[in-house]
C-alpha cells in the first residue's frame, strides 16, 4: 500500500511541474507572437520607466528643503545679514533656495522688481520639474493606439489567411489568428495604464513642490515689507 501511494504521488508532481513550465513558455510565446507592434510598445514601456525613475529622483532632490530653512532666512534678513542669507541659499540645491537667493540679490531694488525676479526663477524651476512629463502623457495615449493598430493589422492578416484556405475554415486557425492579434491590444493597454498612473503621480508631486515655492516666495515678499 505504501509503495502504491508513492508511485501515485510522483507522477502527479511531475505533471504539475510540466504544466507550470508549459504555462511559462506559453506566456513568452504570446509576447513573441504579438507581431511588429510589440517592438514600439516595448520601447515605450522602457521610456516610461526611465522617465518615471529620473523624475522621481529629481523631485525628491527638489523637495529636500528643511522646514527650518525659511525661519533661518528670515532671522538673517531681520538681522541685516544678507550675505549670510545668500550663502545659506547657495548651500541648498533646491528650487526654493534658488528663488530666495535671487530675491536676496535684488534687495535694494523696488519691491516689484524683486517680486518679478523671483517669479522668473520660479517659472524656470517649474519647467525643470515638469521636464519630460508631457512625453510620459504622450506614451500613456500612444501605447494603446499602437496596440489597437497591431490588433487590426493582425486581424487583417488572419482573415487573409482564412480567405486563402480552400474548403472549410479551421476553427483553430481562426482562433489562433485572433488571439495573436489581441496580444498587442493587451500589451498596449497595460503600458498605457502604467504610464498614465506614473504621469498623474508625478504631477501630484510637482504640485506639492510648486505650492511650497509659492508659499516661501510670498512669505519672503511679506518679510521685505515688514517695518524695520
Amino acid at each position: 500500500m505504501i509503495l502504491l501511494q508513492i508511485s501515485n504521488v510522483a507522477p502527479a508532481d511531475t505533471t504539475g511541474a510540466a504544466a507550470q513550465d508549459e504555462a511559462a513558455v506559453s506566456l513568452l510565446d504570446l509576447l513573441l507572437n504579438g507581431g511588429w507592434a510589440m517592438i514600439p510598445i516595448a520601447i515605450l514601456s522602457l521610456m516610461a520607466v526611465y522617465i518615471f525613475v529620473e523624475r522621481i529622483l529629481t523631485i525628491q532632490r527638489a523637495a529636500k528643503t528643511p522646514d527650518s530653512f525659511s525661519d533661518k532666512i528670515k532671522h538673517l534678513v531681520l538681522n541685516g545679514d544678507i550675505n549670510g542669507a545668500r550663502l545659506l541659499c547657495n548651500q541648498s540645491d533646491t528650487p526654493v533656495a534658488r528663488m530666495l537667493e535671487k530675491g536676496l540679490s535684488r534687495i535694494g531694488s523696488p519691491l516689484k522688481n524683486i517680486e518679478v525676479s523671483i517669479e522668473n526663477v520660479g517659472r524656470i524651476e517649474i519647467y525643470r520639474l515638469e521636464k519630460n512629463l508631457s512625453l510620459l502623457a504622450t506614451i500613456s495615449g500612444a501605447a494603446p493606439m499602437i496596440g489597437f493598430l497591431g490588433t487590426v493589422a493582425g486581424m487583417i492578416k488572419a482573415f487573409i489567411a482564412i480567405a486563402q484556405e480552400e474548403g472549410s475554415v479551421s476553427p483553430k486557425l481562426l482562433s489562433q489568428g485572433i488571439y495573436e492579434a489581441m496580444i498587442t491590444t493587451a500589451a498596449g493597454l497595460l503600458v498605457g495604464i502604467m504610464a498614465y498612473l506614473m504621469y498623474n503621480y508625478l504631477v501630484a508631486q510637482v504640485q506639492k513642490i510648486v505650492h511650497k515655492m509659492e508659499y516661501n516666495s510670498i512669505d519672503f515678499i511679506d518679510l521685505l515689507q515688514e517695518p524695520n
